[in-house]
């Protein structure tokens, strides 16, 4: 009876996941793999293509920055950890590097000079490669392998407006399992950390720095959505199973996705958050009046 009664948990987390991952897949993965781009960009051929022909995770991204190619691309090439930083959520990104946690914010002539082949470091443990540079046009990392591109393109609007694009081309290790989980992590996480990138670089070229308390404020955010999620599908386990509790699961799911990938307020998500707390708290609390135990 025990482990009938397991079985049906496990069946329903299991059953909500997958639910979760459709909605993903059809809905959040296109619109996250192609933020910002234009149907022209994502449809492009562009420089590092070559490199992963047939990619299983393909990334167009990109964003207008006022300011010429000459002016954005010292903050790109200056880009690494241990460097300039990546402008994005520092906290995260810099963590241990013995130029602070602050990415620059000015050009550092130091790391202005590189050729292809001359290392990226991409975290303490992690490098990249150079695979190729184009001063003013583009830049492509490349892993050490010369698997996988990264690109960072320049594209000219006009006299005083540029396109940054951002091109994610690699595929999973199915065979190295350590390497599959931070293909799966990359997966999800990608996005948050381009973007805020690409943000990051308009900033800096248009003198208006984001905040870093602004940056640590929605990383927090995006645990917190995570880990209620988490929450709801381990209280599918270890509490009866019922519908309330699974559409509770259900709920804390959704917010999950539109806080990370929709394209609304993060204060919407932290809104909806609370609200998936307070489907959880309510269950807590009737079965605390009904009798001591929670239901």
């Amino acid at each position: 009876m025990i482990f009938f009664t397991l079985f049906k948990r496990i069946l329903a987390v299991l059953a909500l996941i997958a639910l979760i991952l459709v909605v993903y897949l059809l809905w959040a993965r296109p619109y996250q793999l192609n933020w910002g781009a234009t149907d022209q960009e994502r449809k492009q051929t562009m420089p590092g293509d070559q490199l992963e022909p047939q990619p299983e995770f393909f990334a167009t991204r990109a964003i207008t920055i006022s300011g010429t190619p000459e002016e954005i691309w010292p903050w790109l090439i200056q880009m690494g950890y241990c460097r300039a930083g990546y402008y994005g959520y520092d906290i995260l990104e810099n963590q241990g590097s013995p130029r602070g946690i602050r990415s620059a914010d000015r050009i550092l002539p130091e790391f202005q000079q590189f050729k292809a082949g001359d290392e990226v470091p991409i975290s303490p443990i992690a490098r990249m490669v150079f695979y190729a540079i184009e001063p003013n046009r583009y830049l492509i990392w490349t892993g050490t392998n010369h698997q996988g591109s990264f690109l960072w393109a320049l594209y000219p609007v006009d006299k005083s407006h540029t396109r940054l694009v951002s091109r994610i081309r690699w595929s999973f290790h199915w065979t190295q399992p350590s390497l599959l989980m931070l293909d799966f992590f990359t997966e999800f996480t990608d996005y948050l950390a381009v973007r805020e990138i690409l943000h990051g670089v308009k900033g800096r070229v248009e003198d208006q720095i984001e905040p870093m308390a602004k940056q640590n404020t929605e990383v927090a955010i995006y645990g917190a959505t995570a880990l209620i999620f988490l929450v709801t599908l381990f209280l599918l386990l270890i509490r009866p199973l019922t519908w309330y509790r699974w559409l509770t699961g259900l709920a804390g799911g959704i917010v999950w996705l539109i806080t990370w990938y929709a394209p609304v307020s993060i204060w919407m998500g932290v809104g909806l958050e609370l609200l998936v707390l307070w489907m959880i708290n309510v269950k807590v609390v009737r079965g605390r009046l009904s009798g001591g135990q929670v239901p």
